[in-house]
């Protein structure tokens, strides 16, 4: 399986697409290994705007057909945008987990423990 090389990720399996350095607010989500993993997701409960938000720590939920899982945030920061559509149409993210069913995006105050896209896909094959 292979992943965007221009997002970071973590260990938890969202993405960030994120440059060190960058002012502006950076996208979220869940990567195709976690959409895959959970399968027809079903309903999202997302952090409000205005929400503040620590890297690593749970922020949301996502529900699943299988299981209901914790959505963690990659980075610290505030919430500035939720992605309404993805909240409306929960299959926005399985079926296109690095563009329509971005989750939500944040101003990046901390972002520690972030992955490239090699380093992630070793974790996955692990």
């Amino acid at each position: 399986m292979t992943f965007p090389e221009n997002l970071l990720y973590t260990p938890e399996h969202e993405w960030v697409d994120w440059a060190p350095g960058t002012q502006e607010p950076v996208s979220v989500g869940i990567t195709s290994y976690a959409a895959g993993s959970l399968g027809d997701i079903v309903f999202v409960e997302l952090p409000a705007v205005g929400t503040r938000v620590a890297s690593g720590e749970v922020c949301g939920e996502l529900e699943s057909t299988k299981s209901v899982s914790d959505l963690y945030a990659p980075v610290g920061g505030e919430v500035v945008e939720v992605n309404a559509a993805a909240v409306d149409d929960p299959s926005l993210i399985n079926n296109d987990p690095y563009g329509a069913g971005w989750l939500f995006k944040v101003a990046v105050e901390d972002a520690t423990g972030l992955l490239t896209a090699a380093k992630y896909a070793e974790l996955t094959e692990a």
